[in-house]
């Protein structure tokens, strides 16, 4: 039978852990009951309804183009990508020849990444008809 070390330097940590992860669960859980307990289901008259003033409020079909998406994707995927060469040329002299290897490795997937979005066709612009 083996027994619990409480002198041990990482356990209090691991009573903290446990009773986050278990506050955490509980407060999900919590919120999910009484939000489907005190959530109104007839909401759709209200979402219709005119509010002070203004136009009547009409439903729409989504006439966005999914390219839309795709291309802010694209967008904030390089854009983030591109941000992370930045300590790499102020650290460039302290980094030597193995930053500079894997800085072009880097660029080389981030090139490849962009020649095949540009091969799937996801930077042409479709207009919607």
């Amino acid at each position: 039978m083996t027994t619990i070390d409480v002198a041990h330097p990482y356990f209090g940590v691991f009573v903290m852990f446990t009773l986050t992860f278990g506050a955490f669960i509980a407060t999900t859980v919590l919120a999910r009951l009484v939000s489907r307990r005190l959530a109104r289901l007839d909401t759709e008259k209200l979402k219709t309804s005119l509010y002070e003033c203004g136009p009547e409020v009409t439903k729409q079909p989504n006439s966005i183009s999914p390219q839309f998406y795709l291309m802010a994707l694209l967008f904030i995927l390089f854009d983030v990508e591109i941000i992370f060469m930045f300590p790499w040329a102020v650290n460039f002299t302290t980094l030597g020849w193995f930053g500079f290897v894997e800085m072009i490795l880097f660029i080389l997937l981030l090139t490849i990444g962009f020649v095949y979005a540009w091969k799937k066709g996801a930077l042409t612009w479709h207009s919607i008809k």
